[in-house]
């Protein structure tokens, strides 16, 4: 399944599902996450600018394409990241590069939906996986 496929599917379950529902799917969605070492979780992964602690983890498959790790220490914002991660994993800095991530997200009104809290920091998640796109290009 391409990750365009798994996006549109986890979008449809979404829109279905009542708020708290919402929060359950995101939950999961971060349960769900490839585990990141703790020995990862350093200041030059962490995140700027999350009210909770977000930490990215970029990795290079053999074939260029990138693979990150991620995790966050607040459930609903590690979900938000696995969901980005949906978008942009095993692909190639190219791909990422090119992909309008904002736009692939808007359908989840994440910013309608959840807090401000737990949204402030989509933008700084983003930007950092571009900017490790680009670095890798």
């Amino acid at each position: 399944m391409t990750a365009v496929n798994q996006i549109a599917e986890i979008q449809d379950e979404y829109e279905f599902l009542d708020a708290d529902d919402r929060y359950r799917l995101l939950i999961d969605l971060g349960r769900a996450l490839e585990p990141m070492p703790d020995a990862l979780k350093t200041d030059a992964t962490l995140v700027r600018g999350c009210s909770a602690a977000v930490w990215v983890y970029p990795t290079r498959l053999d074939d260029g394409r990138l693979h990150f790790l991620a995790d966050s220490n607040a459930a609903i914002t590690k979900g938000i990241i696995a969901l980005i991660l949906q978008i942009v994993q095993d692909r190639s800095p190219a791909d990422i590069g090119g992909l309008a991530i904002e736009d692939i997200l808007e359908p989840f009104d994440l910013r309608n939906q959840l807090s401000s809290n737990r949204t402030q920091g989509i933008p700084n998640m983003i930007a950092l996986i571009r900017e490790t796109a680009k670095r890798y290009a």
